[in-house]
């Protein structure tokens, strides 16, 4: 990247993309090597008869996914992603991850080839031949660029409101690790940066289909323990997902923000745990419920959950994974909610007796 004042893009804008949209606006301010000017894209609405762009740009607030929150007045709302990115030096993608391959091909060839990505987006696409693609690795590929990311415990509505909490940066080059952290990080939103970027997006992408089992046990009724079970099995079947299809990673990686912090605060405060109540007591369907309840926001666990099992059905793997595969199973309809707990009541965690020299190892 080039001497020039760097310009930043945020692919994006409901309430993750506005939140994050409200710091880096701030943040460019004061950091003497960026322009001042922040342009955010922003797919066109109608919001009670007047285009959501110039809502945004007039009033400098996202009335539809982050009412009551001022955008600094240095974020320019666009509604074209190849005028709103074509100029910037580091790209934001903060979008549902459905909608990723659809943006890098319009994109493709309009951006700097110098430019460098920062994903936000929590979730995985099918990969050709059963497995699955990182977002990340996504976004390199078809970009050509190179793509660090952002996963943490990080509720939109309470980063809005400036409430302290912690994320994590996964960017493997050194150089550009200190960039992305300074047009993130404020005195309430502090970075911790790591280099294992592959573990820090999955868990990011994992936890939400925990957060589904969280969700359940919720609407079951079954209380805090049984919801606790859920969360640790979980985050042992996240280690292992890790361990078997992306080996190498780090262990100490699942114990910064990205990893326990962002399941615990995901399975007590996300869309995704709210909707999976609300599931197993309204018996609707969980597309009634997005629509109902999301304000046009997307649910992510139960596309995850799926992408998941499809490559833990190609692999053979679903017995391994007894948690994520019951999840998958209740989300599709295929499973009563009710039968959680028989799912995952022999899961091989309760098989093994565990010796100081087995918990070493994992350590």
């Amino acid at each position: 990247m080039s001497q020039k004042l760097k310009k930043v893009c945020i692919i994006g804008s409901g309430n993750w993309g506005s939140a994050i949209a409200k710091i880096v606006g701030k943040n460019v301010l004061r950091l003497s090597h960026f322009e001042n000017r922040v342009t955010m894209y922003v797919y066109e609405e109608i919001i009670n008869g007047k285009k959501l762009t110039e809502i945004i740009n007039e009033t400098h607030e996202n009335v539809k996914y982050l009412p009551g929150h001022k955008l600094p007045e240095n974020v320019v709302a666009v509604p074209d992603v190849v005028d709103a990115a074509r100029e910037a030096d580091i790209l934001i993608f903060v979008v549902p991850h459905q909608f990723i391959r659809t943006l890098c091909s319009t994109l493709l060839g309009k951006i700097k080839p110098t430019a460098i990505g920062l994903s936000l987006i929590k979730g995985f696409d099918h990969a050709e031949g059963g497995g699955i693609e990182l977002i990340s690795h996504i976004i390199s590929k078809y970009l050509k660029i190179q793509c660090a990311v952002l996963m943490g415990a990080n509720l939109a509505g309470e980063v809005a409101d400036e409430k302290f909490c912690e994320t994590t940066i996964g960017c493997r080059d050194s150089r550009l690790a200190p960039l992305l952290r300074d047009i993130i990080q404020t005195d309430y939103f502090r970075v911790v940066v790591v280099d294992d970027e592959d573990a820090v997006e999955i868990c990011g992408a994992l936890k939400n289909i925990v957060a589904c089992g969280a969700g359940f046990v919720d609407g079951l009724g079954l209380g805090d323990n049984t919801k606790a079970a859920v969360i640790r099995l979980g985050l042992m079947e996240m280690i292992k997902f890790v361990d078997v299809f992306y080996p190498g990673s780090k262990l100490a990686t699942f114990f910064e923000s990205c990893g326990v912090a962002d399941l615990i605060t995901t399975c007590y405060g996300g869309r995704n745990r709210k909707v999976s109540e609300a599931f197993v007591r309204s018996k609707k369907s969980i597309k009634q419920l997005e629509d109902e309840m999301l304000n046009g926001q997307k649910l992510q666990g139960p596309v995850t959950a799926e992408e998941v099992n499809y490559m833990l059905k190609t692999k053979r793997m679903e017995d391994k994974f007894p948690l994520f595969t019951a999840i998958h199973r209740i989300c599709i309809g295929d499973v009563k909610p009710e039968e959680l707990i028989n799912c995952i009541k022999n899961h091989p965690e309760h098989m093994d007796i565990k010796t100081d020299r087995q918990v070493q190892s994992k350590l």
